[in-house]
């Protein structure tokens, strides 16, 4: 009971972090280009990680997890941040939040191929009912629809799912914190290739929005949510607790309307109120 209660208090501290994650991309694409962004997000927090891994004396992870820090690093270092900055240029955060709702769905099935998990039927018929939801409302054309926008969102959720799954499995002989520091390093050679090709030529132009909006999610986003995300997702199982993403589309979307003053459709609301319905049923049987 302690370790479930533990583990869905940090998959939820976690859930609340990366909520800031899209509507702060947004903001930091309005100065930066996709891949400067990207990349220049895993290069601060890389150098993040590595500071507190020197500090606190972490040994090396043996040459066996290289494959599956590899997969965490392209999952969530790489493509997710790469592929929503790109979205972000066609449809608005409050969209893309929704999109989120297919998260848990994707987490679930790695956790199955990936960490060995086994929920019950049921979990799977809410599970589902839920990403369905999210695609209905996708295929309505509601809240400024772009098709680029909304596949290149399908296509991070599910290099986001491989990536959490992945290192929550891993989390549980290396830790958290620890796996996120070491996919991070794993990818810096290449994220820092490519910070400086896309460097601004100018930077004059680029507002303090757009500072703020890198800093959060090289900060955050990159570092400081996983820390608490793979810890729950750990100890909690991933397939469970990876059910409170459903959560982040209201978290996100009410930031997207207060801070971006976005124009968040009722129909947005509606899928993410249906969605939450699913994943509390979808919650007892994982």
């Amino acid at each position: 009971m302690h370790s479930t209660a533990s583990g869905w208090g940090h998959g939820l501290l976690g859930v609340i972090i990366f909520s800031g994650s899209l509507p702060a991309t947004r903001v930091a694409v309005g100065g930066f280009s996709a891949v400067f962004l990207t990349s220049a997000r895993a290069v601060i927090a890389a150098l993040i990680g590595a500071a507190v891994l020197v500090v606190l004396r972490q040994t090396r992870p043996q040459r066996h997890d290289l494959a599956s820090l590899a997969i965490v690093a392209i999952g969530v270092v790489v493509g997710f941040p790469l592929l929503t900055a790109l979205a972000l240029q066609h449809i608005t955060s409050a969209r893309s939040i929704v999109f989120i709702g297919l998260l848990p769905l994707s987490t679930a099935i790695f956790g199955v191929l990936r960490g060995g998990e086994r929920p019950q039927p049921l979990f799977w018929l809410f599970a589902v009912l839920g990403s369905a939801t999210v695609a209905g409302f996708a295929l309505s054309g509601d809240g400024a629809a772009s098709l680029t926008g909304d596949l290149l969102m399908v296509a991070a959720i599910v290099l986001c799912g491989l990536g959490y799954a992945e290192g929550a499995a891993l989390s549980r002989r290396l830790g958290g914190w620890q796996v996120i520091s070491w996919a991070l390093l794993l990818a810096l050679p290449l994220m820092l290739a490519l910070a400086i090709l896309t460097w601004p030529p100018a930077w004059s132009g680029v507002d303090v929005p757009a500072w703020i909006g890198l800093a959060y999610v090289s900060v955050f986003s990159m570092f400081v949510g996983f820390i608490f995300w793979y810890r729950g997702l750990a100890i909690g199982g991933i397939a469970r607790v990876g059910q409170l993403q459903q959560l982040q589309p209201f978290f996100g979307l009410a930031l997207a309307g207060l801070l971006l003053h976005e124009p968040v459709a009722w129909s947005m609301i509606a899928a993410t109120a249906l969605v939450v319905v699913c994943v509390v049923f979808a919650r007892r049987f994982a």
